[in-house]
């Protein structure tokens, strides 16, 4: 029984886009939609960040700016790696997508309205660190899509940066990223 709301609103809203078929073309986008299914349907506190086992659900941003075919990237202060903002789902967060918003504004300064929807969804081994053990980050993903380039500036001491494709590109190394690039550039959002 799912008694996390926001973890029964995309229970809901996955398992009815796993009915359709071709909504995961990419056969890793499906498996990790399967995984976050089973991980709602069999976990305690699916949104919680103190779920360690085997993991709990992240939320996280891709920006993109149409007309200017960019993307805004920050730098992980943690991880050391250029990503799209994102982070863990606070107790007060009333919705996935909410939490997901809410980390934006604190990593760039930048409030945004998000695509309705999950845009990407993919899950990830976090390493272990003094104070946690290594788990899964069950992430699912959102758009945003601003006009211009408005200048990051958030309080959490974070490097980002609005990128070109080839920049892009060329700074990450995260596979669920870069296919999440990939689905801009064909979108012909990103040059």
């Amino acid at each position: 029984m799912i008694v996390d709301d926001r973890a029964r609103s995309l229970h809901e809203l996955l398992d009815g886009f796993e009915r359709v078929a071709g909504m995961f073309p990419d056969p890793d986008e499906a498996a990790h939609a399967g995984a976050i299914l089973e991980l709602i349907r069999t976990t305690p506190a699916p949104c919680s960040s103190a779920q360690y086992h085997p993991g709990h659900l992240t939320a996280s941003v891709l920006l993109v700016a149409p007309a200017a075919g960019q993307v805004l990237l920050i730098h992980h202060p943690t991880l050391g790696r250029w990503l799209q903002p994102g982070g863990h789902i606070d107790p007060d967060d009333p919705t996935i997508s909410a939490a997901a918003a809410r980390e934006v504004l604190e990593e760039t300064g930048l409030s945004v309205q998000l695509d309705p929807g999950p845009f990407d969804l993919d899950v990830h081994p976090i390493p272990t660190r003094p104070d946690r053990p290594g788990h899964l980050h069950f992430d699912v993903r959102f758009l945003a899509r601003l006009d211009g380039l408005p200048a990051p500036g958030g309080g959490e001491g974070i490097v980002a940066r609005w990128c070109p494709r080839a920049v892009a590109f060329e700074l990450v190394d995260d596979l669920g990223l870069r296919r999440m690039l990939a689905k801009v550039v064909a979108a012909g959002w990103l040059r």
